[in-house]
């Protein structure tokens, strides 16, 4: 009897002792911006709500500068990174995001970027500490 109930145990031990996610497979899931045929960087969102919350909701691209947009992203890219890693909304933020803030990206790719951080705080009500108090809806 004794065998059995220190089998039991060493089963359910090791069937709870699950390996950590290693670097490699995260870097796997990264998202990583790449350049289109024509050398400008290009920013595809799967999302099919993406394209009518720009249209509605977005703020227009005038009230921007890239240099703003630049900043932010760097920050807002941590956020974003922090919660993939420790899989906070891991429903929500599935892969984490490559991006270089010395890499000069252009202002449309930063813009639909910033615009996607407001979008999952509308949407989904993930708070970014540093996105913009006219785009915080929370």
């Amino acid at each position: 009897m004794k065998k059995i109930l220190l089998f039991l145990i060493f089963s359910v031990v090791l069937q709870n002792c699950t390996p950590l996610p290693s670097n490699e497979s995260a870097q796997a899931t990264a998202l990583k911006p790449e350049k289109n045929a024509d050398g400008e960087w290009e920013l595809i969102v799967i999302d099919p709500q993406y394209d009518s919350f720009l249209a509605s909701q977005a703020r227009p691209k005038s009230m921007y500068t890239e240099q703003f947009l630049k900043s932010k992203n760097t920050f807002l890219v941590q956020e974003w990174n922090s919660f993939y890693y420790s899989q906070t909304h891991r429903n929500i933020i599935e892969s984490a995001i490559d991006y270089t803030p010395n890499e000069n990206y252009g202002f449309e790719f930063e813009y639909r970027l910033y615009q996607i951080f407001a979008m999952v705080n509308a949407k989904y009500g993930v708070k970014f500490n540093h996105l913009g108090q006219m785009e915080r809806r929370y």
